[in-house]
């Protein structure tokens, strides 16, 4: 898609793609060993934060990865329509289009953030910075209930949210513990398809700047960022140097088993129990903050994802035959009009 097309703009080939994915789907560099320098960025594929190393580049108007994510993904939102239909039931808007400025919170136009606790290290009070973004869990229940196949799992580790496909209905976002995926209003497929009645939108989150990676190249947040605080390499080595350097800070590792394993490791020198405590309450409210890296959280679909994901199939699959019929038809009556302007 273009990045400068009208907003909802969908062709025969979008229409089938939501159709064919839909049906598919219920179907410090320095102190790094030279080995992971020079690893490929293929393969599975895992990120290291070190919370020891970040310090919100404090010495900037905003941190470095901040920065450079916005101007490696902001563009690629379409312009909403004007005005953004209310959708039935909720009649809820959500319209970051206006605040792209916003830096503290996860949103459409920010996909990565930087959060404060202030924390005791070695008997010293000390403002520990903590970058937030998806943590690409190693089995999505974003991609599992997803009645589009619009967020998948990249074999490469990445999870992705495919914009051609997203009708933003958020299921992604309730079962995420961190409530990742952000909604813009008034773009995407749905504003062609049942804008009043089915979806409200697109998700956005990190996609771990999926195009770099299979370009071979890192992505933005972690080639800007001035300490090196975030690394990505391939998993086994990714997990070895988190628990090299945990044991060199007699510190923590967040990640291997929160949500059934993610690809993102923190490694803290403070326990992530004491960060969760000193970090901003957990809220819907946006004022508030994104929710906590709370050790431990379990996956909301552990025991469900077959049933749940037959129960968002039996609307969908109807609503996509209809859709796949009708454009069918749409294209008989085109062609069947052009042959008889040439007779």
């Amino acid at each position: 898609m273009q990045h400068n097309q009208e907003a909802g703009a969908l062709s025969r080939r979008g229409l089938f793609k939501v159709s064919a994915a839909f049906l598919a789907g219920v179907s410090g560099l320095a102190t790094l060993p030279k080995q992971l320098l020079a690893a490929p960025l293929e393969g599975k594929l895992v990120t290291l934060i070190d919370l020891s190393l970040c310090d919100g580049c404090a010495d900037r108007p905003q941190p470095a990865c901040v920065t450079s994510c916005k101007q490696e993904k902001n563009h690629t939102i379409p312009k909403p329509v004007d005005p953004i239909p209310s959708p039935f039931p909720t009649n809820i808007i959500e319209d970051w289009s206006k605040k792209q400025e916003v830096a503290n919170r996860l949103t459409p136009y920010n996909r990565i953030f930087v959060q404060k606790a202030l924390v005791t290290v070695n008997g010293q009070e000390k403002n520990l910075s903590i970058p937030r973004r998806c943590m690409h869990c190693d089995n999505p229940a974003c991609a599992t209930i997803c009645p589009f196949s619009a967020n998948t799992k990249d074999k490469n580790g990445a999870v992705v949210i495919d914009q051609e496909l997203c009708f933003g209905g958020a299921k992604c976002k309730t079962v995420c513990p961190w409530q990742i995926p952000q909604r813009q209003s008034g773009v995407g497929i749905y504003l062609k398809v049942a804008k009043e009645f089915m979806g409200n939108g697109v998700m956005y989150k990190c996609d771990l700047c999926i195009d770099r990676l299979r370009a071979g190249r890192t992505p933005a947040c972690m080639e800007a960022c001035p300490k090196k605080a975030m690394l990505i390499g391939p998993r086994d080595q990714i997990h070895a140097e988190a628990e090299k350097r945990a044991a060199a800070l007699g510190g923590h590792i967040f990640g291997r088993q929160e949500n059934g394993g993610t690809s993102t490791l923190y490694v803290s020198s403070v326990a992530f129990k004491e960060l969760e405590q000193k970090l901003s309450p957990v809220s819907a409210d946006p004022k508030k903050g994104q929710p906590l890296l709370k050790p431990g959280v379990k996956r909301k679909m552990a025991e469900s994802d077959g049933l749940g994901k037959a129960v968002l199939a039996a609307p969908a699959i109807g609503l996509v035959a209809g859709l796949v019929g009708a454009f069918g038809k749409l294209s008989q009556r085109k062609a069947e009009n052009a042959g008889k302007e040439e007779r």
